[in-house]
């Protein structure tokens, strides 16, 4: 960590000009450096991509960490900034910025971590393994000729990595012995942030813009932009919050799920769902919680009429205390639960509904 501060403050000290020669030279004396890819949303970096550099802190002490980040306007350079200041350990951030980036598509995401790649010769590549993660770097690992490891829960080593099977219920230790770099996606839970220091500006990491004037118009391939949809509302984030309400099929409709998200509202909770509540178009899908969904790991998941499919248990498994209301005794979710009621969620929900003060 000491080498990484040293480098970032000699950089500091010199004209842009001499940059280049300090990180061909540094590259040479090092063995591990990693590119982090950032994703970003109204000005600010995502919890997941700084849980991503937690993980690349976990490879080694001295370890240059480099944040790229894409995209167009002036909500990319207010995210940049923010990201120079999301730890310590971040040797630099890089930004790319074209309106190829305005959206996140795989292919032009993927040129660029290919380009990036070339100049820099990191030996990881790290990203969250959520959405923005999965679309992005299978793609990137086809163009370097690589094969990437995904869902990575802890970092032994450079080269050792635990991931989970089997929906969860069984953890693959995995060596990479391939050619450089590894590319990963980690689980955010497993690398928990910390808060950022109100003193942190002093290891503000520089910004350097990515040349792309060999990047070429031909990136963007087959896949495009369509529209981008969200929520209107104050409820935490989904995959951060650190009380979560998952409701099932059991609700039976769309109205009856309300209920739930009535019940998250006084709780100041994030609103969570079955696959097969989604299905069943009660809520979009980007509420879904589990192995194809999105994974969570807060200090209360509360799950209403869920059964507990292997699918759904992978995504929530990690919750510190899981709290399960079903009708049904026999519920695969009440083996993983902490607390259980059996009773009917339609009269257990309006009483808690009733008894629970609003939230304040």
């Amino acid at each position: 960590m000491a080498s990484v501060a040293a480098l970032r403050a000699l950089r500091k000290r010199i004209s842009p000009s001499f940059t280049s020669r300090i990180i061909a030279f540094t590259s040479d004396s090092r063995s591990i450096s990693t590119l982090v890819l950032a994703e970003h949303e109204g000005g600010a970096i995502k919890p997941q991509s700084v849980s991503a550099v937690k993980a690349a802190k976990s490879l080694s002490n001295d370890n240059p960490i480099s944040l790229l980040l894409a995209g167009s306007g002036s909500a990319l350079h207010e995210a940049a900034a923010n990201a120079a200041l999301c730890d310590p350990s971040v040797f630099e951030v890089l930004v790319a910025d074209s309106d190829e980036f305005s959206h996140p598509l795989a292919e032009p995401w993927a040129k660029l971590i290919h380009l990036v790649q070339q100049k820099g010769g990191y030996s990881h590549v790290i990203t969250a393994s959520g959405s923005f993660g999965k679309n992005i770097l299978p793609r990137a690992a086809a163009l370097l000729d690589v094969s990437p490891i995904t869902d990575v829960i802890e970092i032994s080593d450079p080269h050792l990595f635990v991931r989970p099977i089997y929906a969860g219920n069984a953890l693959c230790t995995v060596r990479y012995t391939g050619a450089g770099p590894c590319l990963l996606t980690v689980r955010s839970t497993s690398f928990p942030v910390s808060p950022i220091l109100a003193d942190s500006k002093s290891n503000e990491a520089p910004i350097t813009q990515v040349d792309l004037s060999t990047f070429g118009e031909d990136s963007v391939g087959k896949s495009r932009y369509v529209k981008h949809t969200s929520q209107d509302t104050e409820r935490p984030d989904l995959g951060n919050a650190s009380v979560v309400v998952t409701g099932g099929r059991a609700l039976k409709s769309a109205e009856n799920f309300k209920m739930i998200e009535k019940l998250a509202e006084k709780l100041g909770a994030a609103v969570g769902a079955t696959r097969a509540a989604v299905d069943a178009g009660y809520v979009p899908n980007d509420l879904q919680v589990g192995q194809t969904g999105k994974i969570v790991a807060p200090e209360l998941y509360m799950a209403f009429g869920v059964s507990g499919a292997i699918q759904h248990l992978a995504g929530m498994r990690d919750s510190k205390v899981i709290v399960a209301v079903n009708k049904d005794a026999e519920a695969p979710i009440f083996q993983v639960a902490d607390y259980g009621l059996v009773g009917d969620i339609f009269e257990v929900i309006p009483e808690l509904l009733e008894k629970l003060p609003e939230k304040k």
